[in-house]
């Protein structure tokens, strides 16, 4: 009787062991990164022929070009504003953001808002934007605000001025002055569609 009790006791000091040992265990694979640096405040200019561009601001950089992937996050917040001498300045804002350096691509995340100069803007919880091609693209839903119109869409692909615009199933309201619009076939006819007197 006391082989078995003492069985039963090596048996349940193994077992205690082995409990201990396999959270070492898992962190032998746990490769920590470890930042090339942080900068609190950060702040950067960008200029091109001695003319302001845009400026970035966050209050906390953390910068991972030390990594075999490389990438440089915000996770504190971002706030960029672009300027145009043309068109004025747009501003760009997000609850996090990170930058992808061997793909160029910047993510937006949390509360993106983009506001042009006319005070339009758009709204996502996440966009992605392409510096090279100043492309923007989301799968997300997202909102066009203006005074003149409140729209919401399942994705959206546009270059940075949104003159060239692609989205998903739409839905708002819109504000239109006098104009004429015209169907897929009235367009083949050159005709316009009359609605109660009202040119549309």
């Amino acid at each position: 009787m006391n082989f078995k009790l003492f069985f039963y006791i090596f048996l349940l000091l193994i077992i205690c062991s082995c409990d201990d040992y396999f959270d070492d265990v898992k962190k032998i694979n746990f490769k920590e990164l470890i930042p090339a640096g942080k900068t609190q405040n950060f702040v950067l200019r960008y200029t091109d022929s001695a003319n302001l561009k845009a400026i970035l601001k966050s209050p906390l950089n953390i910068d991972y070009t030390n990594q075999i992937f490389p990438y440089s996050e915000f996770p504190d917040g971002i706030d960029i504003e672009f300027f145009d001498k043309k068109e004025g300045s747009t501003k760009v804002s997000a609850n996090y953001g990170i930058v992808y350096y061997l793909t160029k691509i910047v993510s937006l995340e949390g509360n993106v808002i983009i506001q042009s100069p006319d005070s339009s803007f758009v709204k996502s919880n996440q966009i992605f934007w392409d510096p090279e091609q100043e492309w923007l693209f989301t799968e997300e839903k997202i909102v066009f605000s203006s005074d003149d119109y409140n729209i919401r869409a399942e994705k959206m692909d546009a270059d940075r001025s949104f003159k060239l615009l692609k989205t998903g199933k739409l839905d708002g309201s819109f504000l239109f002055e006098d104009c004429l619009l015209y169907t897929s076939d009235a367009a083949d006819e050159g005709l316009g569609v009359d609605l109660g007197g009202r040119r549309i």
